[in-house]
């Protein structure tokens, strides 16, 4: 008898790396290679919006306290964050994912899941799409991402998080490989899943 059994579907999912904090370093060329935090000073009751890179290699995360991110590393450039200019720069990476696939559901705004799935006749296996918008998303905006692709959604964002930053990982389509590769990770890996 004929197969009859539909493909699987393919997603990915796109994560920006450390976003805001990346335009900034983009846009100020002094910068680069330096710990970068997007927020409020550390002189101000606030929170860090963004982080780079470098500023991650002393501790300091998103929502952590300013003045708890200046303790830990005090000669870090803090940045006010400048919204309007980050939902310009979103909107083309958006404009990019629908070259793609018109299934694109935005997370915030520097993330989404993309269902590619029926592109794969036009661009390629799920992988060759997440590498064509990796490329396009660098050579449009100089910026990374990193990209996921995996049979649901749940696994794609897993994915993107597995070889952040600058990274594209392809989840396991088969059960008893999705299985293995789910066994060794921690708990705290898993998408929605807290302290708690």
């Amino acid at each position: 008898m004929p197969d009859t059994s539909s493909p699987p579907r393919v997603f990915l999912h796109v994560d920006m790396d450390a976003f805001y904090a990346a335009i900034e370093q983009r846009d100020h060329p002094e910068y680069r290679g330096k710990p970068v935090v997007v927020g409020s000073p550390p002189t101000q009751r606030g929170v860090v919006s963004t982080a780079s890179y470098e500023a991650r290699t002393f501790g300091i995360h998103s929502a952590m306290p300013s003045r708890e991110a200046g303790q830990r590393c005090p000669h870090a450039i803090f940045v006010l964050p400048n919204m309007h200019h980050y939902e310009m720069v979103s909107a083309q990476i958006f404009t990019i994912f629908n070259r793609y696939t018109p299934f694109v559901e935005g997370l915030s705004i520097d993330e989404a899941f993309l269902d590619v799935t029926g592109s794969q006749h036009l661009y390629g296996t799920g992988e060759e799409i997440g590498r064509r918008i990796k490329t396009d998303i660098l050579e449009e905006t100089a910026l990374t991402c990193s990209v996921g692709v995996a049979p649901n959604k749940f696994l794609a964002k897993l994915g993107s998080e597995y070889r952040k930053p600058d990274g594209l990982f392809v989840v396991p389509f088969e059960k008893k490989d999705i299985v293995a590769f789910l066994r060794p990770l921690p708990v705290t890996r898993l998408w929605g899943v807290g302290k708690v």
